[in-house]
């Protein structure tokens, strides 16, 4: 499995863990709406770094 499957996995499961346990997607815009913001920037960054070590 590349690496790059491994950070989609757990930045879907972030997603899920999220949406369930941390209520991110509810009708309140709370600080908690930052944390999927990070969590977005945190699998950008994972993505990227991955994709450029594979490549050589």
């Amino acid at each position: 499995m590349s690496k790059s499957t491994i950070v989609v996995i757990i930045y879907i499961i972030g997603l899920i863990f999220g949406a369930l346990v941390l209520d991110m997607w509810s009708a309140e815009t709370s600080p908690k709406a930052l944390l999927g913001i990070g969590w977005t920037a945190l699998f950008l960054i994972g993505l990227f770094f991955s994709e450029k070590n594979e490549k050589k």
